[in-house]
């Protein structure tokens, strides 16, 4: 009798270990708690001059963003399967979409003392990120369709 050896297929990724992926998580939590003390305090470090005072309009919306960005990997640690996470990942993006309109709307940037037209390259920048972000939900209501239609269930604690 012999035995076939089954090899994952080198064209097809697979998801990182659950470990692998709690740690990548952890890790997003840190960084998003960090990006919130410097978005609620980067007007009074006056380090950036080329931002406004406009910029306190956003900060909550920014904020909120980035908390909900935590709650998100806050419940990845607990529960992660794919279709949950692209589902997230699509309500995030949307929040996302929202805040960078906004930003766009309210656009706290001062580069009247350079040479280089700074406004007119930040505001495509903000544009190519808004198209960037549609482009992303569109990716992962794919993998949540995908997901879905596989039929797959939660994984494991």
């Amino acid at each position: 009798m012999t035995t076939t050896e089954v090899r994952p297929r080198p064209d097809v990724k697979s998801r990182p270990t659950r470990a692998g992926r709690r740690f990548g998580y952890l890790v997003a939590i840190a960084v998003n708690f960090g990006l919130i003390a410097v978005v609620n305090n980067i007007l009074d470090w006056d380090v950036v001059p080329f931002l406004t005072a406009d910029f306190s309009r956003l900060v909550g919306f920014i904020s909120i963003s980035l908390g909900l960005t935590i709650a998100a990997n806050v419940a990845y640690l607990a529960y992660d399967p794919a279709w949950f996470k692209s589902l997230t990942q699509i309500g995030l993006l949307l929040v996302s979409l929202a805040v960078t309109i906004r930003i766009y709307q309210v656009f706290p940037f001062d580069f009247s003392t350079y040479s280089i037209a700074w406004s007119q390259m930040t505001r495509w920048i903000l544009i190519i990120a808004m198209a960037g972000t549609c482009i992303g939900m569109l990716v992962e209501a794919g993998k949540l369709l995908r997901a879905v239609l596989k039929g797959q269930q939660p994984t494991a604690m």
